[in-house]
């Protein structure tokens, strides 16, 4: 599976399908499809980059089947874990369990919650670390679990979404060369996830009886949770071409995005034009086609494209833990990229900036793995 190495794989191939699935899902309007054939003419681009000598690979997989536990890393890593583990504790604790009180409340912030919940989001990674740092079996099922569930209880789609990718790349990344991808676990993943996903879905925002955009019979005729599959993975699709039609522009949704405490990044409510103001998504590149025009979002999707390289480049040779974070991170933010903003976004940049920190405490840290002299040659640590 040498496409796995390819960093288009992550972002070029999710755009293509989100926009194939969009023009069978919508009856376009006039104009609508210049949007998304132009997403999709990126995409296809960042599969021709890719095949350019000297492009951006990931390591052989054989190298990230090393041993993180014991390390320098993952001992500053595990003591992450346990801070965010406390704060969804906290989460819980002091505020109303969404899923139990009332889950169409879910983007109520109120009260500090806003800020506990900066550390909270970060319960993907528990899994991550769980799986890759932890030899004490029920830490790292505790780790695991809490990554699963929490974001169930507050109703975030998203967070469980990327813990499950986590795990998933996880494994297909530790997996044994000489044994085939495990696809039944794989398979199991996708479909619990997809399965939580419809359900909060129901959840949050109820039936889909009042979304009023042109569907075709590929839309009407699906199950309801089938429904909030094809929504989430085309709506946004659908939104860049609606916006690109229109020739609407607004600078500052994209200054709340990227400034810190500068404005609610919030499309509801605003005077965007959408076909649908419940159905306020619209892609990773959304808000630069909003400030810029199309120039701008193509020019986005190639810093994005850009920047996962960076973090494929980062993990050549050693595949460091901190390392391996950050890119399961660019690698979900692509895969989401064709929904929304997740990437250019403050809080993102701030996860980066906080793994590259750890991995410097890491390497001041004394090696604990290394032998004393005599002892044979010292062990390698993740840093």
């Amino acid at each position: 599976m040498n496409a796995l190495r390819l960093p288009s794989t992550y972002l070029a191939w999710p755009l293509l399908f989100a926009c194939g699935l969009a023009w069978l899902t919508y009856d376009l309007p006039p104009g609508y499809g210049e949007g998304i054939a132009l997403l999709a003419g990126c995409a296809v681009a960042l599969l021709a980059l890719d095949r350019l000598p000297g492009s951006a690979r990931l390591p052989e997989f054989g190298r990230f089947r090393r041993h993180y536990a014991g390390t320098r890393d993952a001992f500053v890593a595990t003591a992450f874990a346990l801070a965010v583990l406390g704060f969804c504790l906290l989460d819980l604790a002091l505020f109303p369990v969404t899923l139990v009180d009332d889950p169409s409340a879910y983007a109520t912030m109120a009260g500090g919650r806003e800020h506990i919940r900066h550390i909270s989001d970060m319960c993907w990674t528990l899994p991550a670390i769980g799986l890759l740092c932890v030899r004490k079996r029920w830490l790292r099922w505790l780790l695991v679990g809490t990554g699963l569930v929490f974001p169930v209880l507050v109703v975030d789609r998203n967070r469980l979404c990327a813990g499950l990718f986590a795990i998933a790349l996880v494994l297909v990344l530790r997996r044994d060369e000489e044994r085939p991808l495990p696809w039944k676990r794989i398979a199991l993943i996708a479909l619990a996830g997809a399965s939580v996903f419809s359900l909060i879905g129901l959840l949050r925002s109820g039936p889909l009886t009042g979304v009023t955009l042109p569907f075709r019979t590929l839309y009407t005729a699906a199950p309801q949770g089938i429904k909030w599959l094809l929504l989430y993975i085309t709506a946004g699709p659908y939104n860049f071409g609606a916006i690109e039609a229109r020739q609407y522009h607004d600078a500052s949704f994209l200054i709340h995005q990227v400034v810190p405490m500068s404005g609610s990044v919030a499309t509801a409510g605003t005077g965007i034009p959408l076909d649908s103001p419940t159905v306020n998504v619209g892609t990773e590149f959304f808000p630069f086609l909003l400030a810029w025009g199309p120039w701008g979002a193509v020019a986005s999707v190639f810093a994005l494209y850009a920047w996962l390289c960076w973090s494929v480049r980062r993990l050549r040779p050693s595949a460091s833990l901190f390392g391996l974070l950050i890119f399961l991170r660019m690698a979900y933010v692509c895969v989401m990229a064709p929904f929304a903003p997740q990437a250019f976004i403050w809080t993102n940049v701030d996860f980066i900036v906080l793994c590259l920190l750890m991995q410097l405490a890491a390497a001041w840290l004394p090696d604990r793995t290394a032998r004393a002299p005599g002892q044979g040659a010292p062990s390698t640590s993740a840093t």
